[in-house]
């Protein structure tokens, strides 16, 4: 049997420090390596897999538009991009969405759209965009500027201008670059994923609300990955109580298939023209006809169920031996551990368990449905692979 990782270290760039597992095939939560070794998955592709591997539900939807059609363009109307963007709508109370393929496309959608709004509204030097320390928001040269990371930046200077950096829970500091700037919008995301799964404090999300108000600038909510169920309601910004002017998801939307959406509300819903933007893949029949199953099943229910797990996650995990904190919301956790994170999710794979790291943390982002006394099983090497020995 060929190598599968010399193959890719041959011929595939280098830009990802892979774990040394190639997986072949998996059902639900459960993945499958080369040798058959099972493992439970607490990554699902970063966010990416809301149902699991292979779910059922998800693959009739998706084989049923391959037979059909498999793509347009969007020089023509389609029924799978339509009926997708009213769900969205009716479900969020947005007014209209531009379907991209990615997250980084969804925030190059939402960036272009509020400075569109923001020059024709006040003129065409407002153009500055705050963000937060410690953010991420796509790997594009301007999803990168718009990153409160320094790391992020190095090598690919000189970025995409007009971003300034305000530390995340500090109002103050927003006031100051809004005194400072000609502001277009705040873009933020309520948990920061990969800056360690820190929620933003609900005080300071209110004091955005109350400024970009006050000061008629648009706030955009990053939910490339909070999106879709993954917090524990369907989009992040309503466990905070407020309604953003532009949403951007991604990952799990399309649950294994690429698809962005940027989500317009009522001030800019009209703000994109025709060639104003565009995507030849974006609202593709069939990571639609894919998404549309996802959120056909994202119901209280479930995201009930997503909120009860995630207790027993938090219950277990604080106070255990080697844990240091615990942050996150939903499904989307955070483990700050004494041991070194990367030893950690080494000693979780040896023993059949999958996780990823967030900063120096172990991070969970499990699929949305995976069965308690799996999960159970998970938590228990995980809190085996934390411990400190007397």
């Amino acid at each position: 049997m060929m190598n599968i990782q010399n193959i890719d270290r041959e011929y595939i760039a280098n830009t990802y420090a892979r774990f040394p597992l190639t997986i072949v095939s998996g059902k639900g939560s459960l993945v499958y390596d080369e040798n058959g070794k099972e493992y439970i998955d607490l990554g699902t592709g970063i966010a990416v897999n809301t149902f699991g591997i292979a779910d059922e539900e998800w693959i009739k939807a998706v084989t049923k538009q391959l037979y059909q059609c498999q793509h347009t363009s969007n020089l023509y109307y389609s029924e799978p991009c339509a009926l997708l963007a009213k769900t969205l709508c009716e479900r969020t109370g947005m007014k209209k969405v531009f379907f991209s393929n990615s997250g980084a496309e969804a925030n190059e959608a939402a960036i272009k759209a509020a400075r569109k709004y923001a020059s024709e509204k006040k003129g065409k030097d407002t153009y500055t965009i705050i963000t937060l320390n410690n953010s991420f928001h796509g790997r594009t040269i301007t999803t990168l500027a718009a990153t409160g990371q320094e790391v992020f930046h190095t090598d690919f200077t000189p970025l995409t201008e007009g971003f300034v950096y305000a530390e995340a829970n500090n109002i103050a500091s927003v006031k100051k670059l809004i005194a400072e700037n000609k502001v277009a919008a705040i873009m933020f995301e309520l948990v920061q994923g990969e800056g360690g799964v820190c929620p933003l404090e609900k005080d300071f999300v209110d004091g955005l609300v109350a400024l970009a108000k006050e000061n008629d600038i648009l706030l955009i909510d990053d939910e490339v990955q909070t999106g879709n169920g993954r917090t524990g309601a369907l989009y992040a910004y309503m466990n905070y109580g407020f309604m953003p002017d532009i949403v951007s998801t991604a990952k799990g939307l399309g649950g294994g298939l690429p698809i962005g959406a940027c989500l317009l509300g009522e001030k800019v819903k009209d703000v994109l023209t025709p060639g104003s933007h565009g995507s030849t893949f974006g609202g593709n029949p069939i990571a639609c006809a894919g998404a549309q199953n996802v959120l056909s099943r994202l119901d209280e229910a479930l995201l009930a169920q997503v909120r009860e797990k995630s207790t027993y996650i938090f219950n277990e995990l604080n106070g255990a031996s080697g844990v240091k904190s615990v942050s996150g919301m939903g499904f989307m956790i955070g483990i700050e551990t004494e041991k070194d994170a990367s030893e950690i999710l080494s000693v979780c794979r040896e023993n059949g368990v999958l996780a990823i790291k967030a900063k120096q943390k172990v991070r969970l982002l499990p699929a949305l449905n995976i069965p308690m006394d799996i999960l159970e099983r998970a938590i228990a090497v995980i809190k085996a692979a934390c411990a400190i020995s007397d």
